[in-house]
């Protein structure tokens, strides 16, 4: 699918029902595709003033765009000549959306550290009514897990927060939500080991005084989770990176298993000459000691990754059944599983840390691949490169 001088593909995102590819372009365009047909469906021009960088679908007709603009825009597939309303409220780049389709509910983060909440049940063609959620500095990308009981966000430093029993009609302050203990991520090794259970010290290799995680002076007080985690606790993890324990890195992507089982991570260091992808296991129950809490991710699969295209974030994705991981790869994908017969997570969880198998690579590009997504209802992926080129790949049956 040619783009032509719409400039880098940033983001891919499919209608639930499949039948529209929505394209972001950092030349402040959004592009329309029929992924089955490959038509050319409709071009938003300047549908925002700079970068477009996230696009999320609300159901089959609604969708919202994102950009650097720091603005969020609402569009409906069956008046694509007008936005339906443009949202202010963040003060830098907005680079995530997220939907709670129980309540209706819009989730936006961007570069100004805010996680912004958007009531779309009270929407007009002047906005929406919104709060500021939650804020930590270096943000860098957040998801809510499938049934929405959690919301994961990533920084720059290399932390990732873990918001658990999320109600997302109460507004944080920092120091008003209980923490848990800050620690780096477990492999099933570092379970048993004699100092697995301590906290362990706030403030990354290389961001030691700069880059702490929110209110890091409250991280000394005790758990709360051994009498059951209240709404909202924080819990703050530096996950484990293969090769990377005396090294800072910085999470630039970050997905969630669509079954909820598992975070997705590609991870670089800071000196920005290695790649990672990363696979982690949610660890749910009672704390492995009663003395600590327990960790709530587990290193399960890793990869390292090309390191090509420096200083641009790849976003990689799970398959709709959570069996593979679509992975940017230089100027192509690869498409991953945890065993080479590409079956579910659970059924492969290894004692400690595995490779990812690489299932097939893809290439059909010219330059870096910066974005890939697998069609919801076919048997499709697409990817998005930094000159423009959109490719779509299927099966031969």
């Amino acid at each position: 699918l040619s783009t032509r001088t719409h400039g880098a593909v940033f983001n891919l995102e499919y209608s639930p029902d499949g039948s529209v590819l929505t394209v972001a372009c950092e030349q402040t365009e959004v592009l329309l595709f029929d992924p089955i047909s490959s038509k050319h469906i409709k071009t938003l021009s300047e549908a925002h003033e700079d970068c477009v960088n996230n696009i999320r679908f609300l159901d089959n007709r609604l969708f919202a765009t994102c950009s650097d603009d720091t603005t969020i825009a609402l569009w409906d597939l069956r008046k694509l000549n007008t936005k339906v309303c443009t949202l202010h409220g963040h003060t830098s780049w907005v680079k995530n959306i997220e939907y709670d389709t129980n309540t209706r509910l819009l989730v936006t983060s961007g570069f100004d550290g805010n996680v912004i909440i958007w009531d779309t049940n009270r929407c007009t063609e002047d906005g929406c009514p919104h709060k500021k959620f939650f804020h930590t500095r270096f943000l860098m990308r957040m998801r809510l897990t499938p049934d929405c009981s959690k919301m994961l966000i990533s920084t720059s430093s290399g932390y990732l927060l873990i918001l658990h029993d999320l109600d997302l009609n109460k507004s944080l302050e920092v120091g008003s939500y209980p923490i848990l203990r800050a620690r780096r991520t477990t492999s099933s090794s570092d379970i048993t080991s004699s100092g697995s259970s301590g906290p362990r010290a706030v403030g990354s290799p290389c961001h030691q005084n700069t880059s702490g995680p929110p209110s890091e002076k409250t991280l000394s007080r005790p758990s709360q989770r051994e009498g059951g985690s209240p709404r909202n606790s924080l819990e703050v993890l530096t996950p484990e990176v293969p090769g990377e324990r005396d090294r800072g890195n910085c999470i630039t992507s970050l997905q969630l298993h669509p079954k909820g089982w598992a975070t997705l991570l590609r991870c670089s260091s800071n000196t920005d000459d290695q790649e990672w992808t990363c696979v982690y296991e949610f660890q749910e129950g009672a704390p492995v000691r009663p003395v600590s809490p327990r960790c709530s991710l587990r290193l399960t699969h890793c990869i390292e990754e090309a390191n090509v295209g420096r200083g641009y974030i790849k976003e990689l994705c799970f398959s709709p059944d959570g069996r593979m991981i679509s992975s940017p790869h230089g100027f192509g994908i690869r498409l991953l599983g945890f065993d080479a017969h590409c079956s579910e997570l659970v059924d492969c969880l290894p004692r400690e840390a595995s490779p990812l198998r690489e299932i097939r690579s893809l290439y059909s590009h010219n330059d870096v691949v910066l974005t890939t997504k697998f069609s919801p209802t076919h048997c499709q992926i697409a990817s998005g490169c930094l000159s423009g080129r959109v490719s779509l790949y299927q099966p031969k049956f």
